[in-house]
């Protein structure tokens, strides 16, 4: 049903913050006026209150600000969908008593139309909605920002819409693009990440044995990342471990040689406490109420290794000018042009005093990536990693858009819940990464699956399947990081059956993410998937007559007139069906 928003909504005043609207069709500008006579500096301000339109039991999907919380439910109880909470796991400032997810909530009432509230920009402030069955709010993050008695205190844009749910994500990208225009991407990267396969022990030799096998086996794909491990100490980026004789350089430079780009690996917002750019420089870094540099772990996460991290400050020119210098070097002298920027939430995180006070967290950012921009250059390739979701809008070129993946069903399965709903993003605000395709057990767990090896790490061939064609449904990148020196040549053919990315993402027919539609110039490519442990039977619909093949051995499956059409997919498994129409 559509629902009359100008009477559900009322804009909120705090004292003497009023909230003023300019609207233009389901566009809401928000402004903040200060009425009084004394300077106002508030922090997280509900803008817009009104009564809940939903039924408690109505379905939700709500946004996280970082790239590794969603969160589903109802109305009466939002649920994270992942493992890493923004209030859990970073600690981020929450109501008590509210359900509170960031920056986009759709209501996804059965049998109706759906409703979406969602911020077109993030220039300086990260938008919340709270709502209990009660009551609904619009919330920002002001950050103690200064506004002067009379001043009027441009916001952020807000849609607000009732339709169908796919028109309604398209409405948002086509606004989120006007704000934030996507940084231009002419080719979707393809490569292989060496992080699934050694970790942070890598070496260049261990690179090198991949490439030569990549090359050998004509695999097509284009870039070669070096991940986490190859650094000296966090945050000291130039420099490399024992593993790297002639330095980063030379190992890049070597890959170009070999017909390959190198990519590389880097967590800009971030340094450990032995580092030499934090033990130089720790005015760069965001402090605390001392004055003194703030450890990550006294108000958030501390970091998955090397930690506590110490978070670098984006307001600061020195600071500015460090990730300036590091990009710049590694794109002019190493030759890198692709970035896989890890830890970004630690460059957005709310917390803690910057050098420019009247700056917040979203600006600090932001300020931080452009230098990062300035020496990479517009025309790499930023990929955001672990990074804050519409703080990153317009900055990156391509997002990881899921947790990392793993050799287990499960991940695969919890990656595809969490790319899917993600969906409509890819092409439109960044490339979606739905992280790397995973093809085969390691050598271990091969040599004995049903002994000692841990239980449930045995991936069959059909749960590999699925992963392949989840990463083809998610119309994003295509990275491997598997040990390609044992790739046999039924796995080669199923990673290049990928190749080139078609950079359309499938749109899903239902809530489950089940029946999913590629739709290609030529072409229709039909995703199918069992996401539980039985068989099931899934049915699409045939606008024309057409021949049904299999995607992945080119077995013809019939003609087929228009109409519904159904197949079996196995559990824990998928099916990809080429439709051309006769």
């Amino acid at each position: 049903m559509k629902h009359n928003w100008d009477t559900i909504f009322t804009p909120v005043r705090t004292g003497d913050l009023q909230t003023e609207v300019l609207r233009k069709g389901a566009l809401w500008q928000l402004q903040l006026k200060n009425t009084g006579s004394a300077v106002q500096t508030p922090g997280k301000i509900v803008v817009l209150e009104g009564s809940m339109p939903f039924g408690v039991d109505t379905p939700i999907y709500g946004e996280g600000y970082n790239k590794l919380s969603q969160y589903g439910g109802t109305v009466e109880k939002a649920v994270l969908t992942g493992s890493f909470g923004d209030r859990g796991h970073y600690r981020l400032p929450a109501p008590d008593g509210m359900n509170q997810v960031y920056n986009l909530l759709l209501f996804l009432p059965e049998g109706e139309e759906a409703s979406l509230l969602g911020f077109c920009s993030c220039r300086r402030f990260s938008g919340e909605f709270w709502f209990t069955p009660e009551k609904l709010q619009v919330v920002l993050n002001l950050e103690g920002v200064e506004i002067a008695p009379g001043e009027t205190l441009e916001l952020e844009t807000l849609l607000i819409a009732d339709g169908s749910r796919t028109a309604l994500l398209d409405a948002l990208a086509e606004e989120i693009g006007k704000a934030h225009p996507m940084l231009p991407v002419p080719e979707i990267p393809t490569g292989w990440s060496s992080w699934l396969v050694y970790g942070p022990d890598v070496t260049a030799e261990g690179v090198l044995r991949n490439l030569d096998a990549i090359r050998d086996r004509e695999l097509g794909l284009k870039y070669i990342q070096l991940d986490d491990g190859y650094q000296a100490h966090m945050g000291d980026w130039l420099t490399c471990t024992e593993g790297f004789a002639g330095g980063g350089k030379e190992l890049c430079l070597q890959i170009k040689e070999a017909g390959f780009e190198p990519a590389i690996w880097v967590a800009p917002f971030i340094a450990e406490e032995s580092s030499e750019v934090f033990r130089s420089h720790p005015d760069w870094f965001v402090k605390d109420e001392t004055g003194a540099p703030l450890a990550s772990d006294r108000v958030s996460f501390g970091g998955w290794r090397c930690g506590p991290w110490y978070m670098l400050d984006g307001t600061h020119p020195g600071a500015r000018a460090h990730l300036t210098h590091v990009f710049r070097t590694m794109r002019q002298e190493w030759g890198v042009k692709y970035f896989k920027l890890d830890a970004n939430m630690w460059g957005a995180l709310p917390f803690g005093v910057r050098h420019e006070k009247n700056r917040t967290s979203v600006e600090a950012y932001r300020m931080g990536m452009e230098a990062v921009l300035d020496g990479a250059g517009r025309d790499s390739f930023l990929l955001g990693c672990n990074a804050p979701m519409w703080p990153s809008l317009g900055v990156v070129h391509g997002m990881r858009i899921t947790n990392d993946n793993s050799r287990s069903f499960r991940t695969f399965r919890a990656l595809a819940m969490e790319c899917f709903s993600r969906n409509w993003q890819n092409g439109r605000l960044w490339v979606n990464d739905p992280d790397t395709v995973l093809l085969k057990n390691s050598a271990r767990v091969e040599a004995d699956p049903s002994g000692s090896v841990r239980e449930g790490a045995f991936v069959t061939p059909e749960e590999f399947l699925y992963n392949a064609a989840y990463t083809l449904a998610s119309g994003g990148m295509v990275l491997s990081s598997d040990d390609v020196t044992r790739f046999t040549e039924a796995e080669c053919d199923i990673l290049k059956r990928l190749l080139p990315p078609t950079g359309a993402a499938a749109v899903f027919e239902d809530n489950g993410f089940r029946v999913g539609r590629i739709t290609l110039p030529e072409q229709e490519l039909i995703c199918l998937f069992g996401h539980d442990d039985v068989p099931c039977t899934l049915t699409f619909r045939l606008s024309d007559p057409a021949v049904l093949t299999d995607f992945w051995t080119d077995e013809c499956l019939g003609h087929f007139p228009a109409g519904d059409c159904s197949f079996e997919v196995e559990g824990r498994s998928a099916r990809v069906i080429r439709v051309k129409r006769d």
